[in-house]
């Protein structure tokens, strides 16, 4: 399971699980990020986290439960992944986008039922940082680039044009109005003008 599934990490990260012969499902918002994720990334499924039965459709698309679950987004979605998360499960934490803004948490604590879960489950929850592995980079060029020049990894990038849209194209980001990798285009740095 990959949240944030249409965005730069996510598509990635599913796609290596595909390469790797793991079941590959995404959460996305939106009716043509989830075409996109299973049509053109081949992912086996994907599911629109704005939904109104969001929960269920997200069991169903994990009938056995969910093994791995690669976050980039917490909040209420990871709150619907959590009781499909199997027994020995594992999340590596990449991203809590849904915090963004230093949005503030209301309703009651849910760090004892977490934890419940974490020790009853047996889970195992790593924050993963791109930067503390930095000496596997040349690695991961190496491995990755076969893969792109195949069309076995695919991208999208979301291209906006001019610093001046800047600020309006990064909160956009924030509330998940890109698709793909978010470049801001200068004037004279690669654009026709």
């Amino acid at each position: 399971m990959v949240a944030a599934a249409s965005g730069p990490v996510g598509s990635l990260v599913g796609q290596l699980a595909r390469l790797a012969g793991a079941r590959a499902v995404g959460i996305v918002g939106g009716p043509e990020k989830c075409a996109f994720v299973q049509g053109e990334l081949g992912f086996d499924a994907a599911v629109d986290h704005r939904t109104p039965d969001f929960a269920d459709k997200l069991a169903d698309a994990c009938p056995r439960g969910i093994d791995i679950y690669f976050e980039n987004v917490g909040g209420a979605i990871f709150q619907a992944v959590m009781p499909l998360l199997t027994k020995f499960a594992r999340v590596p934490v990449c991203g809590l986008i849904g915090q963004a803004g230093g949005a503030e948490f209301s309703g009651p604590d849910r760090l004892p039922g977490f934890m419940r879960d974490v020790l009853s489950k047996s889970l195992t929850i790593r924050g993963f940082i791109n930067y503390d592995f930095g000496e596997l980079y040349p690695d991961f060029l190496r491995d990755i680039g076969p893969n792109i020049k195949a069309g076995e990894i695919k991208y999208k990038e979301d291209i906006v044009d001019g610093l001046e849209n800047a600020p309006k194209a990064c909160m956009g980001m924030l509330e998940g109005r890109n698709f793909g990798k978010l470049l801001i285009r200068m004037r004279g740095v690669g654009s026709p003008e």
